[in-house]
């Protein structure tokens, strides 16, 4: 581990740092959800315009994926992370201001700081703490998913207070990286650049004509759409079997609770495991299970949300594992970061709104589920692959 010049630069300091980062990761994209109908009955917003409101954050992803490894090349990874936190908040705030037109750039402005610090996060892990990828990206996702419960759980409550309204309830998220500022400050003293390698153009180079980073690739991406997908109809498949809106926006907080448990189980044994084969087939399919679940005994949702939370968080921290794992070096982590990300994100991008879409002209969710659990049955093939102990390096066969 690198030696740093500055006692707030402590190892410990930098956790800490990253933590706070990742609670800004989900957050102010899920946290939207429970309120999606209170934003349609103000805007008289169409099925599709709701579920853009996700997608925009996700075409964000995916736009300025590739290009996040050569602003830290310009500026290094301290600094880029720095400017992702302030891109986050500045949407964050730009997006509550109640006028519809500012709701949907400030939700564009969110996912571009989110994709940078999605993506150079993996690098920093690989190059600081080689030794302890698996953990550490089970600690943050457990933050990402304790945050993301609690503002699930809190923004119907919030909304209707006294004065209050859904955009108050979106601004209160400027706490988060509002905080992850303040601790991250220190790290501005280091201005560490990745290899001059790094700076690969977008969309080309090796990693593209590697079999083994697609499938990692595609095991992120069906990850991506079938969690954004569900996630942001959830509320919506609640109240239509007799929720009221309060409780589907605490099912699903526990649904986000839930994606927090994976960091305690997963993360010990992808670290004693080299082949994560099994482990991805395996929850994939409690993913599967959980939606079947919801189509068919919509009673026990407690269950089946707190389910889909496990599996989703359980192959979220899988699929972050794979870029650095399935990666020889820093350089290769950061380059397969941003193709995962790029690539995922695009898949997932137009889910929620076609999901949506299917859903306005069948009536029932029935369909959208079934098309879910079809995709978890994919993804479960695809981890089979990505979850092969082999590095990019040495691993050219087709699949």
């Amino acid at each position: 581990m690198r030696k740093r010049s500055f006692s707030l630069s402590h190892p410990l300091w930098l956790i800490t740092g990253i933590l706070l980062i990742a609670a800004s990761l989900r957050a102010p994209i899920t946290g939207i959800a429970p309120l999606l109908g209170m934003i349609r009955a103000d805007f008289a917003l169409g099925t599709v315009e709701i579920g853009a409101l996700t997608t925009l954050p996700l075409l964000a992803f995916a736009f300025a994926s590739p290009f996040c490894v050569l602003l830290a090349r310009e500026y290094g990874l301290e600094r880029s992370l720095f400017l992702a936190l302030i891109v986050i908040g500045g949407g964050v705030l730009f997006r509550s201001m109640g006028a519809v037109w500012m709701l949907f750039i400030g939700s564009a402005i969110i996912g571009i700081g989110i994709a940078i610090a999605n993506v150079l996060l993996p690098a920093l892990l690989k190059r600081d703490f080689p030794d302890h990828i698996a953990s550490l990206t089970g600690a943050y996702a457990l933050v990402a998913g304790l945050v993301a419960a609690l503002t699930s759980a809190l923004a119907v409550p919030i909304a209707k207070l006294p004065s209050s309204g859904w955009n108050w309830s979106l601004a209160a998220f400027i706490v988060l990286p509002v905080v992850a500022i303040i601790v991250w400050i220190p790290q501005l003293l280091n201005r560490s650049r990745p290899p001059a390698e790094t700076a690969t153009p977008p969309h080309s180079g090796p990693i593209w004509h590697s079999p083994l980073a697609w499938q990692v690739t595609l095991f992120f991406g069906l990850n991506s759409l079938i969690y954004y997908s569900v996630v942001t109809w959830l509320p919506a498949m609640l109240t239509e079997s007799g929720y009221s809106a309060e409780a589907a926006g605490a099912l699903h907080g526990v649904s986000q609770l839930a994606t927090a448990v994976p960091g305690l189980v997963i993360a010990p044994l992808i670290q004693r495991f080299k082949d994560q084969r099994g482990i991805a087939c395996a929850t994939s399919l409690i993913v599967a299970i959980s939606l079947l679940g919801l189509l068919v005994a919509p009673r026990w949702a407690l269950i089946w949300a707190a389910l889909f939370g496990f599996g989703t968080g359980a192959t979220f921290i899988l699929a972050l594992s794979f870029v650095s794992l399935r990666a020889a070096t820093v350089r290769q982590a950061g380059a397969l970061s941003g193709m995962a990300q790029s690539v995922g994100y695009t898949m997932a991008a137009a889910a929620p709104p076609l999901l949506g879409l299917v859903h306005d002209m069948s009536s029932s969710w029935t369909v959208p589920l079934c098309l879910c659990v079809a995709l978890c049955c994919a993804m479960a093939g695809f981890g089979a692959y990505a979850g092969r102990a082999a590095h990019i390096d040495n691993f050219n066969s087709i699949i």
